[in-house]
């Protein structure tokens, strides 16, 4: 895991000053070594956190004749097979790393050398002959890459704040980034918060190249995607010893490190799934580590302890208290972008925690997407029962009751979910922006700027919308996998753990694990209200059954509790500050009645609050 910075200008060679910038404000992703390749109009920076070839793995790197240079960040776990098989097509190598055998892979194979990748990755390939940048971030999402260009410069790092070192890039909020954030609780790519900033998507490369003009010809073009195929063919338990073998393998090729590994283990499924395999690998203890609250509904240390005894780990934990939030400032700088989800709190504590003993870290992410693991699943099917009423009926039984009841009145919700299409009920129940609540909170100004009608769901409908052959469960999972992983749970892991500078691996995210899942009949996912029925029969007589069968308790934080008593102040004195207000971003009034409702009126508007004191932080670090 390593940090990457870049810029390719077709007017005049980057200044040194400027690529130094932006890669030493990503020292924390990289704090074991630098290194710059400067030549014409390119500019590569690179930070290095040693993990694989710790003496010779130094970048940028280029191939034998110095005609190909990369910057990479992320592992490619078939490295190996790899390099085998292009030592035998002539190529050859300098040093141990994966990051050469990406090198070669370019030179063999061109732009479809991704397809040959199984892992986790960002990099920028220069290519001097062609004068062309050819960069590429994985399937999944799980590394960032950003880039900004004016038509004749393109910058891109794996952090906003490296490209801000420029100081001709503007630090313009985009109204409707602003918008997208408080529907969703993060902003959904490609764009980010400052205009002119883009993300590059999950599963796509992008081709930066330069012609007779001083223009840059840049294009952007999908590699791979999930496809769904359910095959009948086979039986559940044909299903389940596959689904077994691909985690085993999974998990095992992550373990290739020369540097110290553990694992994440909050006492769910996933995280005890990957526990349970590595310590079938492991000669030594499996290092875990776990985080808890004072409030013992929030808490899973009990189970996390469980689990570590079974498998004889080396455990560690850490009880996270209100006065945790004084990390608010440190993650909003490291996000770089407004991001709602506080469990980045607890995640950064166990990664802080994690560092002081290990380098890289395994996680259960990505077994709720792509095993059907959410709650909101079964409801939303549940809900589905009276999608045989025609609209208009729905909208009149359903509908005008639930508008009719305050807010806050137990049933008000339900209701209105039941009164909408399967869509629109399904955006309702993964997103937070009401249409009443964001018309009252947003100032006339912003809504002006904005210029559309709120909620905006469109960016969820075009993934929605593109599976529209497939069954309704298996269609709002590939909406979960497409826009809430990539932008939520592995920016949150990315930014959390690498202000640790720790690696982060994900096994049930490995690619082929999740085209097989993709392979699987949507009733072995979610069956008779079953949630990860599959995952779970894989792992019986290795897991017992009171941590596979236990009610989902999701990785949150007591925030609800913390608002009522001790942040009850800070967030009032941060969202009615003389800063906030004179900002004018939102109605103060309306903010007022947001804190007033949750502190006295019994309701639960923490995730709302958190959203609005992240923002807050954010302008104060940013603007």
């Amino acid at each position: 895991m390593c940090g990457i910075a870049g810029v390719i200008d077709s007017t005049a060679s980057p200044d040194r000053g400027l690529i130094e910038r932006m890669n030493r404000i990503m020292h924390h992703r990289g704090p074991d070594g630098e290194g710059y390749y400067l030549d014409g109009p390119i500019a590569l920076g690179h930070r290095r956190l040693s993990i694989i070839d710790l003496s010779g793995g130094g970048q940028p790197l280029s191939n034998e004749d110095g005609s190909v240079w990369i910057t990479f960040n992320g592992e490619v776990y078939n490295f190996q097979e790899l390099r085998q098989e292009l030592i035998d097509k002539g190529h050859r190598f300098a040093t141990r790393s994966d990051t050469e055998t990406i090198v070669h892979a370019y030179e063999e194979y061109g732009e479809r050398c991704v397809e040959k990748f199984r892992g986790m990755f960002a990099f920028a390939v220069w290519d001097k002959r062609k004068r062309q940048l050819f960069a590429a971030r994985d399937r999944l999402g799980k590394k960032p890459f950003y880039y900004w260009t004016d038509g004749n410069r393109l910058l891109f790092a794996s952090e906003i704040k490296a490209i801000l070192q420029d100081e001709r890039v503007r630090r313009e909020l985009d109204p409707k980034a602003l918008a997208d954030y408080l529907t969703y609780h993060y902003i959904p790519f490609p764009g980010t918060i400052f205009k002119g900033i883009r993300k590059l998507e999950p599963g796509h490369w992008i081709s930066v190249g330069m012609g007779e003009s001083t223009a840059l010809s840049v294009t952007t073009e999908k590699y791979w995607d999930i496809t769904y195929a359910p095959d009948g063919s086979l039986t559940e338990a044909q299903w389940v010893e596959a689904l077994r073998e691909k985690l085993q393998e999974a998990v095992r090729i992550r373990l290739i490190s020369e540097v110290p590994l553990g694992a994440f283990l909050s006492g769910g499924i996933d995280s005890s799934t990957v526990v349970a395999l590595m310590s079938q690998v492991q000669s030594a203890p499996v290092k875990t580590f776990s985080i808890g609250f004072k409030e013992e509904d929030f808490s899973e240390l009990v189970y996390a302890r469980q689990i570590a005894e079974r498998f004889g780990c080396e455990h560690h934990e850490f009880v996270v208290e209100p006065d945790a939030i004084e990390v608010l400032p440190k993650l909003a700088w490291e996000f770089d972008e407004p991001f709602a989800d506080s469990s980045a709190i607890p995640t950064y504590y166990v990664s802080k925690l994690a560092r002081e003993h290990v380098t890289v870290i395994l996680s259960g992410d990505g077994g709720d997407e792509t095993f059907a693991g959410y709650r909101r699943y079964g409801w939303a099917q549940e809900m589905c029962r009276h999608d045989w009423l025609p609209a208009p009926l729905k909208k009149t039984l359903f509908g005008l009751p639930g508008r009719l009841l305050p807010d806050g009145v137990k049933g008000k919700g339900a209701l209105l979910h039941l009164s909408k299409d399967p869509f629109e009920r399904y955006a309702g129940l993964n997103t937070f922006g009401e249409s009443p609540y964001l018309e009252r909170l947003l100032s006339a100004d912003l809504r002006a700027a904005i210029g559309r009608e709120l909620p905006d769901f469109s960016a969820m409908k075009r993934f929605y919308d593109s599976q529209w052959l497939s069954d309704y469960l298996t269609r709002i999972q590939y909406v979960d996998t497409k826009l809430y992983l990539a932008e939520d749970i592995l920016t949150k892991v990315d930014r959390a753990s690498m202000l640790c500078s720790l690696e982060t691996r994900a096994p049930l995210l490995d690619h082929e694990v999740v085209e097989l899942a993709a392979r699987m009949p949507s009733s072995l996912k979610l069956k008779n209200g079953e949630t990860k029925y599959i995952l779970k029969k894989a792992m019986e007589g290795i897991l017992p059954n009171n941590i596979l069968y236990r009610k989902k308790m999701g990785f949150g934080v007591p925030l609800v509790h913390w608002f009522k008593k001790d942040l009850t102040g800070y967030a009032r004195d941060m969202l009615c500050s003389r800063e906030a207000r004179e900002r004018g971003f939102f109605d103060p009034l309306q903010v007022n009645n947001l804190l007033y409702a949750h502190q006295k009126a019994g309701r639960d508007l923490s995730p709302q609050i958190w959203a609005l004191l992240f923002f807050e932080q954010w302008c104060r670090n940013w603007l």
